[in-house]
């Protein structure tokens, strides 16, 4: 078998079986087979597509490149969720002690940012002290004792999907739905979770720039998953605008406190509290959604997820009072405000422009290996539907350094969009999908 004849067949769109996948994943984790083969078959892939035989086999190879965590011993349920990716997106640092508060074990395994996307553990490295690479028995011990753990991918642990994962995004292949579901699925199950909750993104800070490409990825990763014996939920949620009023890795920590505190932004709480539904649903702690969502509340108003927020970090190596007393104050000394120049209404903020401005301020990187700075990014004072007055802060930011600021500031004005008249509510949660049933959800879900 040759690697170039499986390229010659999926560049011709023929469906690849499990010899060949396995051969080609196997090859490349080995060294055998060289990154310009496989970033060509990843380009094949890109415009023929994939089956959904084709996809699970891949993600079953993926899995058994290296090994997987092992809860044994531990008592589950062992409920997971995953965002495809946004811009001050921290559901994952609310909802992650809001279901280990409910008596679900939620085993994390999460990833940096890459792009102007965000990462949970730049987030949580913003912590000074806070460790993310965990040894397996370390991890093991803090899911038994808190209910969650957030760790990253080590060497060992999928080594398909880290190589993979860095090829695509030097390649134009990030956007591919087989690549994304392989790479997602094969993450998680080897994390040892039993269910998935899974937040599939659109807009402008998406990597699915429309809600019918979103409902794609998500009916793959629901298909596969369950091909894979794992029970899936999907939600399309709405990345056209930030979500909540912070984007920066330290920033995130803060506003995913005030969630826990019960004061957050009504839009990431809403999403938050719609994605912890579905996780107390899959661990059996509520018959439905709606169930679901009032048990996250009460948990909430509890005020137990926020002691075992403050655990966690002790248990991964920070100091909870440190983090208390920062709040507020931990900030690049190289600062901005952007103001209204005129009256109107914010009709949008571009989620996109907001991301990739980041990149200049410092929340995130182009290159796996760039720094990141903790204390960089930005505070909206303003959003959406909001009425502003001439002179009036829209936005704080902070910068690594002044050319940094100076480079940002022109693109976050960019970002904001005004109108004469209020937007129209925004639709947050558009979409459901199961196995089963998928459709729009009854109710609101909107944020002004």
């Amino acid at each position: 078998m040759r690697a170039v004849d499986i390229i010659i067949d999926k560049r011709n769109g023929k469906e690849l079986s499990r010899e060949a996948l396995r051969f080609l994943i196997q090859g490349y984790v080995a060294g055998e087979i060289p990154d310009y083969q496989i970033a060509a078959w990843a380009m094949a892939v890109f415009f023929q597509g994939m089956s959904p035989k084709e996809i699970a086999v891949l993600t079953e190879v993926m899995l058994r490149s290296g090994k997987s965590m092992d809860l044994s011993g531990i008592a589950g349920p062992f409920v997971d969720k995953h965002s495809t990716g946004g811009v001050g997106d921290k559901t994952s640092l609310i909802v992650a002690p809001l279901i280990a508060s409910l008596g679900i074990k939620d085993p994390m395994m999460s990833g940096r940012a890459l792009g102007h996307t965000g990462g949970t553990l730049d987030k949580l490295e913003a912590i000074p002290g806070y460790r993310t690479a965990l040894e397996a028995q370390e991890f093991r011990e803090i899911l038994g004792k808190t209910g969650y753990a957030m760790t990253g991918q080590t060497k060992d642990m999928v080594p398909a999907d880290r190589l993979l994962y860095a090829l695509r995004d030097v390649s134009g292949t990030v956007e591919s739905i087989p690549l994304i579901t392989a790479s997602i699925l094969a993450k998680k199950v080897a994390a040892g979770a039993d269910a998935l909750v899974l937040d599939v993104k659109y807009g402008s800070g998406a990597f699915m720039k429309d809600p019918e490409e979103a409902e794609k990825l998500a009916r793959s990763l629901v298909n596969t998953g369950a091909a894979l014996g794992r029970q899936i939920i999907a939600l399309i949620t709405d990345m056209d605008e930030p979500l909540g009023n912070m984007v920066g890795n330290f920033l995130e920590i803060e506003e995913s406190l005030d969630c826990l505190e019960g004061k957050g932004p009504r839009d990431l709480m809403e999403v938050s509290l719609e994605l912890a539904a579905r996780m107390a649903v899959l661990g059996a702690k509520a018959a439905d959604a709606r169930e679901g969502r009032r048990i996250c509340e009460a948990a909430l108003a509890s005020g137990k997820p926020r002691r075992l927020f403050l655990e966690n970090i002790r248990d991964q190596g920070g100091d909870p009072k440190e983090v208390l007393e920062m709040r507020g104050k931990y900030r690049s000394s190289y600062s901005a405000e952007i103001r209204a120049s005129r009256g109107s209404y914010i009709s949008r903020i571009d989620a996109g422009k907001v991301g990739h401005a980041g990149i200049l301020l410092g929340v995130g990187r182009n290159r796996t290996e760039d720094p990141v700075s903790p204390t960089a990014g930005v505070q909206f004072h303003k959003k959406r539907g909001d009425r502003i007055d001439p002179g009036d802060p829209i936005m704080t930011l902070w910068a690594a350094d002044e050319a940094s600021l100076a480079g940002a500031i022109p693109q976050l004005e960019g970002a904001v969009e005004y109108a004469e008249i209020p937007p129209a509510p925004r639709t947050l949660v558009l979409q459901e999908i199961t196995r089963e049933t998928s459709g729009a959800l009854p109710g609101a879900n909107e944020a002004g």
